[in-house]
């Protein structure tokens, strides 16, 4: 028998003062039987990060030709393709030939040697952004994860804030390539 997706359920309320975006979004979430807490918490920061009406989990690890998150146009054309990890060169660049714009958001201690293994692959293309948050970050937005949460992400002058009521993870972000 094949083991179920876990459901996790989140009220994020969104105060981004960089974009001009205040909204409350009621997300449920779909946890691989092979993720982690902090790859679900990686999620929900770029679902926060990147908030549109029309912004979408993707089916992602259950279905390899989808992203974890996307923003579709009304003719259902890709805009934004979100991938979280470390997704090999080939992924990337069948993304980017699919999308207007691809943004990696990596997590791991080791981010930054799949990076410099990836770097030179990844020249020939402008579309595509890698964001690396450091593991200490990813570690604390990790115990946040509850099947049920009630969160707030402030973002102002490039600054992230995610609280739970209980705890505030300031979020770092390293930029290791960006769109051109």
């Amino acid at each position: 028998m094949a083991l179920k997706a876990t459901i996790y359920k989140a009220d994020l309320n969104i105060a981004d003062m960089d974009r001009n975006y205040y909204q409350e979004h009621a997300l449920t979430i779909a946890r691989h039987p092979s993720e982690t807490d902090e790859r679900v918490m990686i999620r929900l920061l770029a679902f926060a990060l990147h908030a549109d009406p029309a912004l979408a989990y993707g089916k992602d690890l259950f279905d390899v030709e989808e992203p974890a998150l996307w923003l579709k146009d009304l003719t259902g054309a890709i805009d934004l393709w979100i991938e979280v990890g470390q997704p090999d060169e080939r992924r990337l660049m069948k993304a980017a030939g699919r999308a207007g714009h691809v943004i990696v958001y990596c997590y791991s201690a080791t981010s930054n040697i799949w990076f410099k293994g990836l770097a030179s692959k990844l020249e020939r293309t402008k579309k595509i952004s890698i964001i690396n948050i450091p593991a200490e970050t990813s570690a604390q937005l990790e115990q946040m994860a509850q099947r049920s949460m009630q969160l707030q992400c402030t973002i102002q002058d490039g600054q992230v804030w995610l609280t739970d009521g209980e705890r505030t993870v300031q979020v770092e972000r390293e930029v290791l390539m960006a769109e051109r």
